[in-house]
């Protein structure tokens, strides 16, 4: 709690204090000075976070609390992606901890910044370039007309209707996407008879399209639990594709380093905007489209939907479903 507040809370604020006090200066030495500390600050924590979900132990505390509404303040108004993507393990704490529900329940939805905010100047123009108040004579002054009565008030214009998701505009889909996902819950025995041949049977190659996906950092999953739980944090961001989307995420490997790969499925050829667009982790993937005209793809699907062990030769460590 003292290091959020005394290095990354600090470095913050020193950072915003400069962009206030300064306009029009390509190089501020004081903005510079605080952007190195805070990455000082920033480059200890990802480095204690990679070996570690949480700050203390192995569930959120006070600590944890305390250093997200730090962070928060950084992401929200002047930590851009280009700068946060320096620390992997930090964004993969950070989006973990805003998505947790009792703490989603006070921020919020959390956008990070796109862009600096532009500088502020608090120099005050000199007193000849301030206008004077002009004089007003009294034969000038004029009653402000009464407020308007209730019955005269002009209403409020009508709300614009929310704009539609474009993937609920896409033609009609001969697979209804709950069925699937009920008959792969309900399935207990026999699953390759039922759920993989009742899924083929469902599957729509024009409404929907299938997509593997594989981490690109597999070599820092080192530390089984963090791995775990870096995939847990990703389906809590992914669920805002619910309605479009079913995904299967597989932790593979008896020993460190361990691999994560996925299946997923999607409304519509390509990958979700909305999913690009609020889903960070998506660009920690590489992403391939599944030609179900090759059978090898079409029976690495199946292995994939069914958790079958060994997955390409190896133990399965977790898998994860997203339905």
């Amino acid at each position: 709690m003292g290091f959020a507040r005394a290095e990354i809370y600090a470095g913050l604020v020193r950072w915003l204090s400069a962009l206030r006090m300064f306009r029009g200066i390509d190089y501020d030495p004081t903005k510079e000075l605080a952007i190195v500390l805070l990455k000082r600050s920033l480059d200890a924590l990802n480095t204690h976070l990679a070996n570690n979900t949480y700050l203390v132990g192995h569930s959120v505390t006070l600590a944890d609390i305390v250093m997200t509404c730090n962070l928060y303040r950084g992401y929200s108004c002047i930590m851009t992606k280009a700068f946060t993507s320096e620390f992997p393990h930090v964004e993969r704490y950070f989006w973990t901890m805003v998505n947790q529900p009792n703490i989603k329940k006070v921020i919020g939805k959390v956008k990070q910044v796109k862009a600096l905010p532009a500088v502020q100047s608090q120099r005050k123009a000199p007193a000849k370039e301030q206008a004077k108040p002009k004089e007003v004579k009294p034969k000038e002054v004029k009653k402000e007309a009464p407020p308007p009565k209730a019955a005269e008030a002009v209403e409020e214009e009508a709300p614009k209707p929310k704009p539609k998701n474009p993937l609920d505009l896409l033609p009609l889909s001969k697979m209804i996407l709950d069925e699937w996902k009920r008959l792969y819950s309900n399935t207990k025995t026999n699953f390759r008879e039922v759920a993989i041949k009742g899924f083929w049977d469902m599957y729509d190659p024009e409404g929907y399209s299938l997509w593997f996906c594989e981490y690109k950092y597999n070599e820092e999953n080192t530390v089984s639990f963090v791995t775990m739980n870096k995939v847990g944090g990703f389906l809590q961001r992914m669920d805002l594709a619910r309605k479009y989307a079913f995904g299967k995420m597989l932790v593979i490997g008896q020993n460190p380093p361990f691999k994560v790969k996925g299946l997923w499925l999607f409304r519509g050829q390509e990958i979700p905007r909305l999913v690009i667009d609020e889903c960070y982790d998506m660009e920690l993937y590489e992403w391939t489209k599944v030609d179900i005209s090759d059978e090898v793809q079409k029976e690495r699907v199946n292995a994939m939907i069914e958790d079958q062990e060994p997955f390409e030769g190896e133990p399965l460590l977790d898998a994860r479903c997203f339905k």
